[in-house]
């Protein structure tokens, strides 16, 4: 059985793309789905000079060996001011001073969702342009705008948005 990854670019506890990473997954046919919460990989604010002196934390590598050992990413993104979250920046920057390819060309469902009407659009397109650098294969992506007026009790609510990421899905997992 394959094994998917789910996981949000925050870190905050009640983190509405954390739900909506764990929805999609759960759309995906026969997988073993991993949650992971960024919160369980508490690292040091990236610097070269702490990385000559300490080396790479322990939780950047065990975040890269989930990436690695996994088939695919379903991976949705909070926007912090129009970019990444802190966290998130963080341990990407930590992960990629141990394989500049650390998505390691594994199949993406790139996602973001916002409380506002662009459903994090910026940071989407942002991690769309720099992810296939850093070894991301992007298969689909998806914006949930609004999200309190389009998710809720754990799934989404809109129909025409619903079947726009059931399309997704299916790209998803057809490529796994």
């Amino acid at each position: 059985m394959k094994n998917i990854l789910a996981f949000a670019g925050s870190n905050s506890k009640n983190s509405i793309n954390k739900q909506l990473a764990e929805f999609t997954a759960s759309l995906v046919d026969d997988v073993k789905i991993t949650v992971l919460d960024l919160n369980d990989y508490e690292l040091p604010v990236f610097g070269v000079d702490l990385e000559n002196e300490n080396g790479i934390p322990e939780n950047a590598q065990k975040f890269l060996d989930a990436i690695k050992s996994s088939n695919g990413i379903v991976l949705s993104l909070a926007e912090h001011n129009g970019a990444y979250s802190t966290a998130f920046k963080n341990l990407f920057d930590w992960m990629s001073r141990i394989d500049g390819k650390l998505w390691s060309e594994k199949p993406m469902l790139l996602m973001a969702t916002s409380p506002g009407a662009r459903g994090g659009a910026t940071v989407l397109e942002i991690a769309k342009g720099r992810f296939p650098f850093m070894g991301g294969h992007i298969i689909s992506d998806f914006s949930l705008p609004s999200f309190g007026a389009n998710f809720s009790a754990g799934t989404i609510t809109n129909n025409e948005l619903f079947k726009e990421l059931k399309s997704k899905v299916t790209l998803f997992q057809n490529a796994l």
